[in-house]
C-alpha cells in the first residue's frame, strides 16, 4: 500500500514552499519522500521533482497553440491529465514500490478542488492504485485577520472536502510572517458563539439568520479546527507531519511487521 499527500489551497498558499520544507525535514530524519510536480505553469523548484506533469503537458504550450488564457489553459491541462490516468500517470506510478510515500503539489486555481472534477477523478485513480491519500488543505494565516475571512476559508476549505471525500488536514501556514500571532490564536480553535457573535457584529442585522446558518454548517463540519505550521521550528513540522501520517495510517504496518518478525525480543 502506498501512501500520498495532496496538497490543496489557495495561489500564494505556501503549497510549494510547504513540499520544499517538508522534503528537507525527511531528508533531516532520514525518511524517504517523493514530491510530485502537479502544476503545468510551475516554473522553479526547491526539491527534487520525482514526477512532472510538465512532461505531459505545459502550461505555456497550451496558450500557444489554443490561445486560450492561464485558467482556462491550465483547466485544459488538467483534463487533458485526467484523461491520462491510465497511460502516463499508471506508467510513472510503476516506478515507486508499494509503500512508497509521494506529496502532490497541485495548482492554486480554487475550482480544480472545489466543483471541477479533475482532482476527484485523479484521486480516486490513486486508490485504485492502492494508496492511502489525505487532503492537505493549506490557508495563508495573514489571511485570517478577522471573522469574515476566516468564514470563507473554512466555506472554501468545507468544498473541497465535499468535493474529494478524503480525509482533510487544514494548515495555517506562513505563521512565521505572523506579527501578532494573538490575532490568529482567536481562530485556531474558537467558540462557534464568539464567531456568530463577532460575525453578527460586522455584518447587516438582515444577515443574522445566514449568519447563523453558515456557524452552524462550520461547527457541525468540524472546519474550525487548523493546524497553524511555522517552518522556521522542526518541531512543528513534525507536529504537521505526524497528523497527516495518522490519517492515512502510515507506519501502522511497520510496527506489525517489526513485532511479528522479531518475536524474541518480548522476553527480553
Amino acid at each position: 500500500m502506498g501512501f500520498a499527500q495532496l496538497v490543496i489551497g489557495p495561489a500564494g498558499s505556501g503549497k510549494s514552499t510547504y513540499c520544499s520544507s517538508l522534503y528537507q525535514h525527511c531528508e533531516t530524519v532520514g525518511r524517504s519522500i517523493h514530491i510530485v510536480n502537479l502544476d503545468p505553469a510551475a516554473e522553479n523548484f526547491d526539491y527534487p521533482v520525482a514526477m512532472d506533469i510538465r512532461e505531459l503537458i505545459n502550461l505555456d504550450d497550451v496558450m500557444d497553440e489554443l490561445g486560450l488564457g492561464p485558467n482556462g489553459g491550465l483547466i485544459y491541462c488538467m483534463e487533458h491529465l485526467e484523461d491520462n490516468l491510465d497511460d502516463w500517470l499508471t506508467e510513472e506510478l510503476d516506478n515507486y514500490s508499494d509503500d512508497d510515500y509521494l506529496v502532490f503539489d497541485c495548482p492554486g486555481q480554487i475550482e480544480l478542488f472545489s466543483h471541477v472534477p479533475v482532482l476527484r477523478n485523479f484521486v480516486d485513480h490513486l486508490k485504485r492504485k492502492n494508496f492511502n491519500v489525505c487532503a492537505v488543505y493549506l490557508l495563508d494565516s495573514q489571511f485570517m485577520t478577522d471573522v469574515t475571512k476566516f468564514i470563507s476559508g473554512c466555506m472554501a476549505s468545507l468544498s473541497a472536502m465535499i468535493q474529494l471525500e478524503l480525509p482533510h488536514i487544514n494548515i495555517l501556514s506562513k505563521m512565521d510572517l505572523v506579527s501578532n500571532k494573538k490575532d490568529i490564536e482567536d481562530f485556531l480553535n474558537p467558540e462557534p458563539q464568539f464567531l456568530l457573535s463577532e460575525l453578527n457584529q460586522r455584518m447587516a442585522p438582515q444577515f443574522a439568520k445566514l449568519n447563523k446558518a453558515l456557524i452552524e454548517l462550520v461547527d457541525e463540519f468540524s472546519m474550525v479546527s487548523f493546524v497553524p505550521l511555522d517552518l522556521r521550528k522542526e518541531s512543528s513540522i513534525r507536529y504537521v507531519l505526524a497528523q497527516i501520517d495518522n490519517c492515512i495510517q502510515y507506519g501502522e504496518d511497520a510496527d506489525v511487521k517489526i513485532k511479528d518478525y522479531d518475536p524474541e525480543n518480548d522476553d527480553e
